[in-house]
């Protein structure tokens, strides 16, 4: 019987400038999730909340906590970015696009941008890439950027 391991993430040598991975699946984000997130981060804004008062502000509805969508992004791209990583070092150019709302479906691509290896210590590198998020009607939401520390692939594997 053949035994074939998933892979989880990816070592530095398997990324590669200029390449575009679409992630998948996307997440739906449900009343559940923003309400426990909303609790949990003590943002208790009522555009966040409250559906009566949201149905009277510019969106008319419910509004997912943007803290929330930027976690779910980067939740959505660990399998391929930063499985094998020893660390991010940072985020930047965090951009909200558009609204979520209550029963929005995200997904996400990222755009390696370089990848070098590290000058101090030869068994890593750095990739560094943008993220861009989208709901079920291809609209943006979200985009940003970042680092990650990602180990190279061991010598004998």
């Amino acid at each position: 019987m053949e035994v074939i391991n998933s892979d989880f993430g990816r070592y530095l040598e398997d990324f590669k400038q200029n390449t575009i991975i679409k992630h998948w699946p996307g997440k739906t984000i449900t009343e559940s999730d923003n309400n426990l997130f909303s609790l949990l981060t003590m943002n208790h804004h009522p555009v966040h909340i409250d559906q009566h008062y949201a149905s009277q502000q510019q969106h008319g509805q419910v509004l997912v906590v943007g803290t929330l969508v930027f976690s779910v992004v980067v939740g959505l791209t660990v399998r391929d970015i930063s499985g094998k990583a020893i660390a991010n070092l940072n985020y930047s150019e965090i951009n909200h696009h558009g609204p979520v709302h209550i029963g929005d479906t995200l997904y996400a691509e990222t755009e390696i941008l370089s990848v070098r290896e590290s000058k101090s210590k030869t068994d890593r590198g750095i990739v560094k890439v943008t993220t861009k998020a989208y709901n079920q009607n291809e609209e943006s939401v979200l985009s940003f950027s970042r680092e990650v520390l990602v180990k190279k692939r061991p010598i004998n594997g």
